[in-house]
């Protein structure tokens, strides 16, 4: 019996001490690998390349700099050409194959919605999105995280703003009947409900959708005095062209999914006053913060283009995450990184973005938006102040 209860207790003596050693998925003692799928070559792509540069550029610099407690940043990225297909592919081949210890920058509502379930049940947190809809953070969950305020927040921002302080009457929409159009198109109702308002006209399109003459006649028509984008970087383009195109002068807000240089920039004052309410502003050479001036000449000399706001978004979620891994030490697994991202409090970027703060009940890091509007081919602030609800 003396014998049968010390081989009992070596065994169970052997069996922590192999639970202990256990090895975390992605985590060696000098590598932690990360994984992001994203728009490479489809749709979005001015969103997902430039985003996923500025990932990579961030990670460099830390990795050169000796990585986070000894370990280096392994960083993989897949084209999902914005389908949802492609994401499921991407992510399957990321989790079981590559291994990855968590996701970053994941790109799309639709896809991140599909591939989440799967995602969260094999313990592989989710990251930062490049989305900005609330399902990211909501409901709860611990693997769940979202870095500035949702398309939500800020149409419902917006529409508040339009109403009481540019005296806006009859209100439409023009929206991708997509995950991400519901999302935004959520908060112009729902904020329009508040309000005792309904809306005048409203108008769906695919994301592959290219002609929007009908959906412009229709919102002309309905004599609309604001309408409110549901829209991304392209069929903001061409929404706004068909609009234009009838001498249709109407105002046109739209949110962070179409606050992009891309936009700013298109030829023939097409876009020219443009809003959109975004969960940051996009800053550039001009900034006197050395800093910024440091972040856009590196970046346009490992990429040969300047940053848009999709690299700006990056940049800080790089250095954010960068920090959290910092707080996590060096035993670092899941548990230890979550927790370490529940440490950042009232983090300022060098953007000037709102302060990002996170807790164990808070999975977004800040629900402040600002009005931004195209003078002149580039986006300045329409509003100096953030705008809420």
């Amino acid at each position: 019996m003396r014998h049968l209860l010390l081989a009992t207790a070596f065994a169970a003596g052997m069996t922590g001490a192999a639970f202990a050693a256990d090895p975390v998925r992605g985590v060696t003692d000098t590598e932690i690998v990360v994984g992001t799928y994203t728009d490479l070559s489809g749709v979005t792509v001015a969103w997902g390349v430039n985003n996923s540069n500025a990932w990579r550029m961030g990670f460099d610099e830390i990795n050169a700099k000796g990585g986070i407690h000894g370990r280096k940043i392994k960083y993989i990225v897949e084209d999902n050409q914005y389908q949802v297909p492609r994401s499921i592919q991407a992510a399957n081949k990321l989790i079981n194959r590559d291994n990855v210890f968590f996701m970053v920058a994941n790109g799309g509502t639709p896809m991140n919605n599909a591939v989440m379930p799967d995602q969260l049940a094999k313990n592989v947190p989710n990251i930062f999105p490049l989305t900005s809809a609330r399902s990211m953070y909501e409901p709860h969950h611990k693997l769940k995280f979202g870095l500035l305020s949702s398309y939500y927040d800020q149409m419902r921002s917006a529409v508040k703003y339009f109403v009481e302080k540019r005296g806006k009457k009859a209100l439409c929409g023009f929206s991708q009947d997509t995950d991400f159009g519901r999302d935004v198109m959520d908060g112009v109702y729902d904020q329009l409900k508040e309000m005792k308002l309904t809306l005048t006209a409203e108008t769906k399109h695919r994301p592959t959708d290219t002609d929007f003459t009908a959906a412009a006649a229709k919102l002309k028509d309905a004599k609309c005095d604001v309408i409110f984008f549901g829209t991304i970087v392209r069929d903001t383009i061409q929404g706004m062209s068909a609009i234009r195109k009838m001498g249709w002068d109407v105002d046109l807000v739209g949110q962070v999914a179409s606050y992009d240089s891309a936009i700013a920039e298109v030829p023939g004052g097409i876009t020219e006053g443009y809003y959109a309410m975004a969960s940051f502003i996009l800053v550039g050479a001009e900034n006197p913060n050395p800093a910024v001036k440091e972040f856009v000449a590196k970046y346009q000399k490992l990429f040969g283009k300047d940053p848009n706001p999709a690299a700006q978004v990056g940049y800080t979620s790089v250095e954010v995450v960068i920090q959290a891994l910092q707080n996590a030490g060096r035993d670092l697994n899941v548990d230890s990184f979550i927790a370490g991202l529940e440490k950042v409090k009232g983090y300022k970027d060098i953007f000037g973005s709102p302060a990002i703060t996170f807790a164990a009940d808070r999975h977004w890091g800040s629900n402040e938006s600002f009005l931004a509007q195209v003078k002149g081919g580039k986006w300045i602030k329409a509003d100096p102040n953030p705008i809420g609800y």
